[in-house]
């Protein structure tokens, strides 16, 4: 990734960006707010690299070239500094006066700004915003802080409203569609299922669909549903102890049964084949549709809302398991 041209979706963030920057009207802080994989690490990257680009092009890109670009892309332009944090899920106050506060007085070593990216920044505790807000109110003027974050709602009002605030969308599902087969090459109907579990994420559909931990749950699910009605009840028990192992990825395994389900409603409420997700189990999808009613697809996606509740609230997991399968079994 050398340049904002190779970001797929984002453009208006990214136009926001490059006016800013060609306008010499850059904030003194940001936040990039979307869900993990929407690229915000990204842009925040691209934008640091603009920024500090000694031979930045008419349009606000950086040119990839110049030795602030060369280090930025290798991560060790030294006015671009990336917060860490020691804890898992906590960002100290600490780590803000040591990294930000007591860092930033020092003015940029090489280039015009001095940029802190804070990912993660949710995960601040509101005595480390409360020192970050400081210096937000009163920061040097090469100073620019950028947070990047997939809950700014967690951030002090006061932080928020020092901000700029950018919001990644998701991407169209036709441009991750598009990515996935020219640039990964990976297989239409394989490209297609990564595309409808990613719903607009392209971060999302790029790391299932180099998954082989992915791959090997949705084939042990395609494989549970297209043999299901003939198993018998002490095979799905064993099969139910096949999901045990899937356990911390069981909103996966469910979301591919629901989305074959929806496949399964959509053909055959339209037999309209181009819509099926699953175009690779085209056989087994006809089938299914030409055995269950209306009725009995809306009980499975029902059921299936059901499980992921009861999941979700620490309800025995083989028994939640047990009755999705057999009324799965049973429509």
């Amino acid at each position: 990734m050398s340049g904002f041209k190779d970001v797929v979706g984002h453009k208006n963030i990214i136009k926001y960006i490059e006016n800013a920057v060609m306008a010499d009207a850059v904030s003194h802080a940001y936040i990039l707010n979307g869900e993990r994989g929407s690229g915000k690490k990204m842009l925040a990257n691209l934008f640091a690299m603009s920024l500090q680009c000694q031979d930045r092009q008419e349009d606000g890109e950086a040119c990839g070239k110049c030795q602030s670009c060369r280090q930025a892309l290798s991560g060790n332009q030294p006015d671009i500094i990336r917060v860490t944090h020691e804890k898992p899920n906590t960002i100290s106050v600490d780590d803000i006066r040591e990294q930000v506060n007591n860092d930033i007085v020092i003015r940029p070593y090489s280039s015009r700004y001095k940029i802190y990216i804070i990912p993660d920044a949710d995960l601040m505790s509101v005595q480390a915003q409360n020192a970050l807000l400081k210096t937000i109110e009163e920061p040097p003027e090469y100073a620019v802080i950028m947070l990047l974050t997939e809950n700014a709602d967690t951030l002090l009002p006061t932080i928020r409203s020092r901000c700029v605030m950018m919001k990644l969308r998701n991407i169209k599902d036709q441009l991750v569609r598009k990515y996935l087969m020219e640039q990964m090459h990976i297989p239409d109907y394989k490209a297609d299922v990564c595309v409808a579990f990613a719903q607009g994420n392209m971060g999302k559909a790029i790391m299932l669909a180099t998954s082989d931990y992915f791959n090997e749950i949705k084939e042990e699910a395609v494989h549970l549903l297209r043999n299901i009605d003939e198993m018998s009840v002490s095979e799905l028990m064993e099969a139910v102890k096949r999901c045990m192992s899937y356990k911390l990825e069981i909103n996966d395994y469910l979301d591919i049964i629901a989305i074959w389900y929806r496949d399964v409603l959509i053909y055959k409420a339209t037999k309209n084949v181009d819509r099926v997700v699953f175009s690779d189990q085209l056989r087994y999808i006809k089938i299914r549709a030409s055995k269950s009613s209306y009725e009995g697809i809306e009980n499975i996606l029902d059921a299936l809302e059901k499980a992921k509740a009861r999941i979700k609230a620490n309800v025995n997991f083989e028994l939640t398991m047990e009755l999705l399968l057999l009324t799965i079994k049973e429509n």
